[in-house]
């Protein structure tokens, strides 16, 4: 276990803002933090990094208690950016390599590593505040992954990216997760969860309220709904209509709720008694953003 925080509380004058939270983190895997604004995710993600200290509880990183000298082996992206809009790319990137102990020399070809792989050499003497918000984002990216990190954090890492640079930081999470890096992803967009995550953690008022492996929740959470696609469109006999529940039907497609018990073979052997032609069958497991809400919901 990476990272284990156990029964962590944090309270900001009145206001509760983590209550007995607990979860475990396991090496080399992607985790989703999902919750609505004030839930309480930047807060948890705070007490991890060590800007704030719970109130009760206690964080273990590598089964040894989360202390300072564990400062070097996590790295932070937040979602606002801790740039230097006056300092040039390359200098504000050697800071933060210097910040992190490195030697001049190792933070020079560190840097040229990085600016190398996302084609943005010819950023290296421009100011910040010259470049565009996405931009600003994959520099943020670079002085976040500098130093190796076991654990990357990542707040809404695609804000302000365009489809082709979400898609290559998109690529190289995927690949430094292949290099043995533990990465927790805070977002808001519910496509990139469904994308990039192994398993969530669903926080709403302070308390995780939903956690587990992705395609395992889509499971529990579904509706029982069959998709049939016909060549045409088709009119449903009277046997078929006492037998199945239709949800909805069009010119080729027709949804099935399955009654208590049916299964999607039961369902197949009645259309097919009944010479419906059939060109394919498929479940229909809700989103995470319908779970997302639908638990958001029922937790308010």
């Amino acid at each position: 276990m990476l990272l284990n925080v156990q029964h962590i509380s944090k309270s900001f004058q009145n206001n509760l803002a983590l209550q007995d939270v607990s979860l475990s983190i396991e090496k080399n895997k992607i985790y989703g933090l999902l919750g609505p604004n004030g839930a309480g995710k930047t807060t948890l993600i705070r007490n991890i990094t060590q800007i704030f200290f719970s109130d009760t509880g206690e964080i273990f990183f590598n089964n040894e208690k989360l202390s300072e000298k564990h400062q070097n082996q996590i790295g932070y992206m937040p979602e606002e950016r801790g740039l230097y809009k006056k300092m040039k790319v390359g200098e504000q990137l050697m800071y933060f390599a210097r910040l992190r102990d490195f030697t001049k020399i190792d933070a020079e070809q560190k840097i040229d590593y990085w600016l190398n792989k996302l084609d943005i050499q010819n950023w290296r003497n421009k100011t910040i505040e010259e470049l565009s918000k996405g931009m600003q984002q994959k520099v943020q990216f670079v002085a976040t992954v500098l130093h190796e990190p076991t654990l990357l954090i990542l707040d809404e890492p695609f804000s302000g990216l365009d489809p082709i640079n979400a898609e290559i930081i998109k690529n190289e999470i995927f690949e430094l997760q292949q290099k043995g890096t533990t990465i927790i992803f805070s977002t808001h967009r519910m496509e990139n969860v469904e994308e990039i995550c192994e398993d969530i953690f669903l926080i709403n008022k302070g308390k995780i309220i939903l956690k587990g492996n992705v395609q395992n929740i889509k499971q529990e959470y579904k509706k029982h709904l069959i998709k049939v696609e016909t060549q045409t469109k088709i009119s449903l006999n009277e046997a078929i209509q006492s037998n199945t529940n239709v949800v909805e039907q069009n010119e080729t497609n027709i949804i099935f709720k399955l009654k208590e018990n049916q299964t999607t073979n039961d369902l197949l052997k009645i259309l097919l008694m009944n010479n419906i032609e059939i060109q394919g069958m498929t479940e229909i497991l809700p989103s995470i953003n319908e779970i997302f809400i639908q638990t958001v919901n029922n937790n308010s």
